[in-house]
């Protein structure tokens, strides 16, 4: 399941109740299950990943991250199989309890919406890299990462709540979905070389390793400055700034990439960047409902 980078889901639905949360918006039941939908979306596609990657031979000894269960034998790939398809069973009945505490029997054309949303979203978790042709392996991850992490995560939590657009949420989801994507880039710049060997064309590997580092600075950088516009564009108290504490590590983060020499240097920055992100996302909240 991969618990270190579990914060990362939860991260967009934080900052998505507490901006509704600021504009007088907020339910504990769409909370609830928003969470648990977002954590059942990225163990569904955790497990999924694990079972794409083990039966196409991706995960192999080369491999220098974490031994994942089909590699190190820990799990068979039918018991992976009936894993994943009991995380389905879960993540619907969590997504549809969603829609209905934001909808309930009102709303039916935003209802449809969502469930198609739903649907979408674990068609996605599948096809990361399972079956013939999975995006996964054509460097597209990034864009559904930033799309699912940030946009939707965000925007959907909010508008889940609120039943509205609103353009207050536009920097917070680009930032979070900024920050999520170099989790996974720094996950592909870390395996680039088994990665290449086995045809999985991340970005990393099309990048090549120097550019796929300038790449991945972009990305945190991008997400500082965007989050930094946000917090002066939309100020409304001292509070607002306390998110910029996480910047310390987030600096540190980016020196210790550019100073990287071998892939293996990038594995424990995995845990680092994804706690930072969830902190910066905690803290990012918080400061727009304390007063």
């Amino acid at each position: 399941m991969r618990l270190r980078t579990l914060p990362l889901s939860i991260s967009g639905i934080f900052v998505g109740s507490c901006l509704a949360y600021y504009n007088g918006y907020f339910n504990v039941f769409i909370f609830i299950f928003a969470t648990t939908t977002t954590l059942a979306f990225q163990i569904l596609s955790n497990l999924a990943n694990d079972y794409g990657d083990g039966v196409k031979g991706t995960d192999n000894e080369e491999r220098i991250g974490p031994e994942r269960a089909i590699q190190s034998g820990a799990i068979s790939a039918n018991a992976m199989l009936d894993a994943i398809k009991t995380t389905i069973m879960i993540t619907i009945f969590s997504a549809l309890a969603l829609v209905y505490a934001a909808f309930q029997f009102s709303y039916f054309l935003y209802a449809f919406i969502f469930i198609c949303l739903a649907a979408f979203a674990i068609y996605a978790a599948l096809t990361y890299t399972i079956g013939e042709s999975p995006y996964g392996y054509k460097g597209l991850g990034d864009v559904y990462v930033f799309a699912f992490f940030g946009i939707l995560s965000v925007v959907g939590t909010y508008f889940l709540n609120t039943k509205q657009l609103d353009h207050v949420v536009i920097l917070p989801a680009i930032s979070l979905g900024l920050l999520s994507v170099g989790v996974l880039n720094l996950n592909n710049m870390r395996d680039i070389e088994s990665d290449e060997k086995s045809e999985k064309m991340t970005m990393a590997v099309k990048f090549g390793k120097d550019k796929a580092k300038q790449y991945h600075l972009i990305l945190i950088i991008s997400a500082m400055a965007a989050s930094l516009l946000f917090s002066i564009l939309y100020y409304s108290s001292p509070y607002n700034f306390i998110f910029y504490i996480t910047y310390i590590p987030l600096v540190y983060h980016i020196k210790s990439v550019v100073k990287a020499k071998h892939p293996s240097v990038y594995d424990p920055q995995l845990k680092v960047l994804a706690l930072t992100t969830f902190a910066f996302a905690i803290l990012l909240g918080l400061g727009q409902v304390i007063y």
